[in-house]
Order: structure tokens, then C-alpha cells, then sequence
């Protein structure tokens, strides 16, 4: 079964908050088994445009993806991040070829 992951790109405009914004959504991630597998690292961009902060997360499934921002978990968590901060985000079932 290919894993699932969301790709985000954002701007955070109020670092201090974001740390909240961080805190909450642990306890979602944990639930659906998240992992981060970049979180805003140095990054270049070589075609077209992106936010300055990108962040890929890897579920076990496309499903536990999609069912990790539904969760009442994450969106207590979004509800934080939101006024904060601009965000492209992205759920995409990976390759399992």
C-alpha cells in the first residue's frame, strides 16, 4: 500500500506562536503515525515559486493522510495555525512502484 504525505509550503508570520501551533498538532501526527521527513530545512528554489518554509510529512497510507487533517486533533491544531501564517498544502499518495 504507497504511503501518503502532505507537502506543505508556508510563510509564518508569528514564529511564537507557530511554536503552538507545533505542540498541538504532535498529538494528531502521533495518532496517524507521522513523519516528518523534511521540516523547513535549507532549501533552494530552481523553477517557479515557493513559500520560504516547506514541510513534507509521511503517513502510513493516502488514507491516514486525508484522515489526520479531518481529525478533530488537527483541526484544533489548524485553528492555531491559520491566523499565523500562509499555507499551500498538499496531500498526495506516494509511488509504491
Amino acid at each position: 500500500m504507497p504511503k501518503g504525505y502532505w507537502i506543505a509550503h508556508n510563510i509564518v508570520h508569528d514564529a511564537e506562536k507557530y511554536e503552538d501551533y507545533k505542540t498541538a498538532n504532535a498529538v494528531a501526527f502521533a495518532k496517524f503515525g507521522a513523519k516528518f521527513v523534511i521540516r523547513a530545512g535549507v532549501q533552494e528554489v530552481r523553477e517557479g515559486q515557493c513559500n520560504p518554509r516547506t514541510v513534507v510529512i509521511e503517513f502510513p497510507s493516502y488514507q491516514a493522510a486525508i484522515d489526520c487533517y479531518k481529525s478533530p486533533e488537527y483541526q484544533s491544531a489548524l485553528a492555531i495555525r491559520l491566523p499565523i501564517s500562509e499555507t499551500d498544502l498538499i496531500i498526495v499518495e506516494g509511488y509504491d512502484g
